[in-house]
């Protein structure tokens, strides 16, 4: 499982002009990718990874201050480029393995505390962000 994260003040997630989630900063925007071997276990492994990062203002985890996240599914993420101009996306799990997982780490999130606000799978979204900082790493479990 992948991650890219984003220390935010703001971000939010349109499908056909309509606002399906939405943070107020400081808060964390996170791009999720699922490959093949991927699991629930995984999925809470990445979630208390999210929820306990010290990236915040004065090394503060969303944890520490009740920060908000912003989590979207991104296949793209196990997008592969290395032949060509055309990336390869067999990396990536199907959709019908990894939604169950996406909603796993929100849920895994949710149960720790967090407040989280999500993208739809699937959907063509348009993603809006301040990032802070900026702050961008890329986390793997």
């Amino acid at each position: 499982m992948r991650a890219v994260v984003q220390r935010v003040s703001e971000a939010s997630v349109s499908v056909g002009g309509e606002v399906v989630g939405e943070i107020q900063g400081p808060g964390l925007m996170v791009l999720v990718g699922v490959t093949h071997d991927d699991d629930r276990a995984k999925a809470a492994k990445l979630a208390a990874k999210l929820w306990g990062l010290r990236i915040l203002h004065d090394e503060r985890s969303c944890s520490d201050l009740d920060a908000p996240l912003l989590v979207i599914s991104q296949f793209t993420l196990y997008g592969d480029t290395a032949k060509g101009r055309r990336p390869s996306w067999l990396a990536a799990a199907k959709g019908d393995a990894a939604e169950p997982l996406v909603d796993a780490v929100v849920d895994s999130l949710r149960a720790l505390g967090a407040t989280v606000a999500t993208g739809r799978f699937g959907a063509d979204m348009a993603v809006s962000l301040v990032n802070d900082g900026p702050v961008t790493l890329i986390l793997e479990v």
